[in-house]
């Protein structure tokens, strides 16, 4: 029998849930080799400032598989809707059968992708953070801050947005999780001062260049999840220290790292994966002085994780 969860169900689980754990697995699952994940399905609708992302793909001899359709149309809250929607189906992988819809309305998304850039902060950024600094203003830019309270003690933040109004909104929410926010006049001044930082915008052209950065800044950069986005400068990625893609595979289309190799930047034998990194198989950080950057271009293995860790939470309630 196929179950059917609402938000409001999900929502009630979900805080018993160790999503960055959760998610640090699937990604060294996925590193490993353990994890099929076909590449990503897309349609763009640019006139709307819509996108439809397919993510899918299975852990080896497990009982489940995930499909997950998720939407961002970014004019909606000009109409009173939120920004992003989709849903998570977890199949049996033995018998077809769609054991549970998660009508998560892409809230998991924004928890799984949340808990990547707390898992890369964990592995790569310096140890000693006096200021994290976050580039937008949006969803993302409130809980890549609530999941980095969670893996630093850190508790200085700047923010950067282009809209005064929406960044002054998100400094307020930010603040209230515990932080001492300050809103930066310019990116420049928020690269000066932080040490690690989180780009957080649908931006087409880069946002950070070279000369901003600083010895020992770690850079998180998760806007870009398609071809056409690009927050970051390649000569960045040339420069920097450490550059680990979430997915090599998916690196090759989409990201920092594809925009960097695109313009000659950046030859992908340089790259390493963040599992890799995790597990040990693979170098991260190794001085202060390094500079490190993380390219998340969003991976199923994490929309598995979290659906599979929720799910159960579901069924023992229910039970």
């Amino acid at each position: 029998m196929t179950h059917i969860y609402t938000r409001a169900e999900i929502d009630t689980v979900l805080p018993r849930v160790n999503v960055i754990d959760e998610i640090a697995q699937g990604f060294i699952a996925f590193s490993r080799g353990d994890v099929e994940v076909p590449p990503i399905g897309e349609l763009l609708f640019p006139e709307n400032a819509g996108e439809l992302h397919i993510k899918y793909g299975a852990i080896k001899n497990d009982d489940v598989c995930v499909v997950k359709l998720a939407t961002g149309f970014f004019k909606n809250p000009t109409i009173g809707l939120p920004p992003f929607g989709g849903c998570m189906i977890v199949l049996s992988q033995k018998t077809g059968v769609i054991d549970a819809v998660l009508l998560e309305e892409g809230e998991l998304t924004n928890h799984r992708t949340a808990a990547a850039g707390a898992v890369a902060a964990m592995a790569l950024a310096p140890k000693k953070l006096k200021t994290i600094g976050i580039i937008g203003s949006g969803v993302q830019a409130r809980m890549q801050a609530d999941y980095l309270r969670r893996v630093t003690e850190c508790r200085n933040l700047l923010i950067w947005g282009r809209d005064a109004e929406a960044t002054k909104s998100a400094a307020s929410d930010i603040e209230a999780m515990g932080f001492r926010v300050a809103i930066s006049d310019s990116i420049d001044e928020l690269c000066e001062r932080a040490r690690l930082i989180v780009t957080t915008t649908a931006a087409e052209a880069p946002l950070l260049t070279l000369s901003m950065i600083r010895p020992g800044t770690h850079i998180t950069a998760m806007g870009s999840d398609t071809a056409e986005k690009n927050e970051i400068a390649p000569e960045i990625l040339e420069f920097a220290n450490v550059v680990v893609a979430d997915s090599l595979a998916q690196s090759a289309h989409r990201g920092e790292i594809y925009q960097a190799c695109k313009a000659g930047y950046l030859h992908r034998n340089n790259v390493v994966e963040l599992g890799a990194v995790l597990s040990g198989t693979a170098l991260g950080r190794t001085s202060d002085e390094q500079i490190t950057l993380v390219d998340l271009t969003g991976v199923a293995v994490q929309d598995i994780a979290i659906a599979k860790a929720v799910l159960q939470e579901l069924t023992s309630k229910r039970e």
